[in-house]
């Protein structure tokens, strides 16, 4: 069938399914969630939060979403039932941190499941990601455990020519003494 030929919904709808088989492709991370109970108001915080930290956060419809996985060959259809919404992110700790805490906030809506870099992990495991520091934090940390030794080094060197130091010292004082 020509796209000329197709009606403008059908269209719509595969423009839709394309998109969002792009954004399953570009991101380490998809979380499922169900926005059940969020007011507009809710939501409009959660969206900009999610905008904030580069995160595409959208509703879509569950035949789309599922459609649109396979070419990554994920079943979703288990986690894909009531109303869906999917965040796609590059860092999963954030995304996992930012729905998580939001949603714990509220007491509104959940995480079904996600997929990390393609692989399908729990709600359980989102929440244990979303407890991990950020990406940041675990640099910081790494530089430390790194400088750390460093750190030691240098004050061990310094404390031997001190001492080095304070040897020759009491070596001239003494021959100055005899002399």
């Amino acid at each position: 069938m020509s796209d000329t030929n197709k009606k403008p919904q059908r269209i719509a709808k595969e423009q839709e399914v394309a998109a969002l088989n792009q954004l399953f492709q570009d991101s380490q991370a998809v979380i499922i969630t169900d926005y059940r109970g969020l007011s507009v108001a809710e939501d409009t915080v959660l969206r900009r939060k999610m905008r904030e930290a580069n995160i595409n956060y959208l509703v879509a419809k569950n035949t789309l979403i599922n459609l649109a996985s396979k070419d990554i060959n994920a079943d979703l259809t288990n986690y894909l039932e009531g109303p869906t919404s999917v965040a796609f992110a590059n860092d999963p700790v954030v995304a996992a941190k930012i729905l998580s805490e939001y949603l714990k906030a509220v007491k509104k809506g959940s995480i079904k499941a996600a997929l990390l870099d393609n692989k399908l992990i729990t709600a359980a495991e989102v929440d244990a990601l979303a407890k991990l520091p950020s990406r940041e934090v675990l640099l910081a940390q790494l530089l430390g455990a790194m400088q750390s030794p460093l750190a030691g080094f240098v004050g061990c060197a310094s404390g031997i020519l001190r001492q080095l130091v304070t040897v020759t010292d009491k070596i001239r004082e003494q021959k100055e003494a005899q002399a």
